[in-house]
């Protein structure tokens, strides 16, 4: 009798472990989703939906890591499942989205512009995983990929939110999708939040710019999304042009 209770527990214990495993790969398959959603928007005309649904994928995306870390489930299966998915959803899905909306009518510059995208996000996911373990923490070595798709989409829903005519914008959205996609495989210093501590006391003045961040976000989420996206984009070079200048004046004393 004790032997059969024992071997109950441990069939227990091994589905319980299999459906923990199961979790965080659940967010990843729901990002995947998200990102193939906004393909097929896209191919309908719906543009405002296909950008939404990659800002989704982006939020799933952050989760997924963290729920395998909490719960101490990551496994190379995971981290292989998570960057095809993030191919998907933020290399193929935003220059796809953005092609079919404004790029197509520019003929071969227009596909030219998407396929560097597409092969910067590429070359941007195979040079994380390859540096995962070298690489210093507190910095991404250019552009991620979710920022760069979050600054395409947010392109493309804060020009669809305000019923502005694609065709007026067409080279504009050619050099935000050339300069997301080059950005990405840059040797640019993007910071990555990862040593943000959240049990740490904070300033009260922190509490209040979120708030204010999530009410900007609330009234008018495409400009706020797009400009906070911007800035990040830029401040790779902002950062690389400060520390070039340090070691100007450094050399010169």
């Amino acid at each position: 009798m004790q032997d059969y209770q024992q071997e109950r527990a441990l069939a227990k214990n091994r589905i319980r472990r299999r459906g923990i495993f199961l979790l965080p790969n659940l967010f990843t398959t729901a990002a995947l989703f998200a990102g193939f959603y906004a393909i097929v928007q896209a191919m309908n005309g719906r543009f405002d939906q296909a950008a939404i649904a990659i800002f989704v994928a982006m939020v799933l995306d952050g989760l997924d890591g963290r729920v395998a870390r909490l719960t101490k489930t990551q496994s190379a299966f995971g981290a292989e499942y998570d960057s095809l998915a993030d191919m998907v959803s933020f290399g193929a899905a935003p220059a796809l989205v953005i092609y079919e909306w404004a790029l197509r009518d520019l003929g071969k510059p227009g596909w030219i512009a998407a396929f560097v995208y597409v092969a910067g996000a590429a070359l941007r996911l195979a040079r994380f995983n390859t540096m995962l373990e070298v690489a210093d923490k507190r910095y991404f070595q250019g552009l991620p990929s979710p920022a760069a798709a979050a600054l395409v989409a947010g392109f493309v829903w804060i020009i669809d939110d305000y019923a502005i005519d694609p065709e007026s914008i067409r080279w504009t959205a050619w050099v935000v999708t050339v300069f997301a996609g080059v950005t990405m495989v840059s040797n640019l210093k993007y910071y990555s939040f990862k040593t943000i501590n959240l049990r740490r006391s904070v300033p009260f003045v922190v509490p209040l710019l979120i708030l204010l961040s999530f009410a900007l976000l609330s009234y008018q989420p495409s400009i706020v999304l797009f400009a906070g996206f911007v800035i990040y984009g830029l401040s790779g070079y902002g950062w690389s042009a400060w520390l070039a200048l340090r070691r100007r004046r450094g050399s010169a004393h």
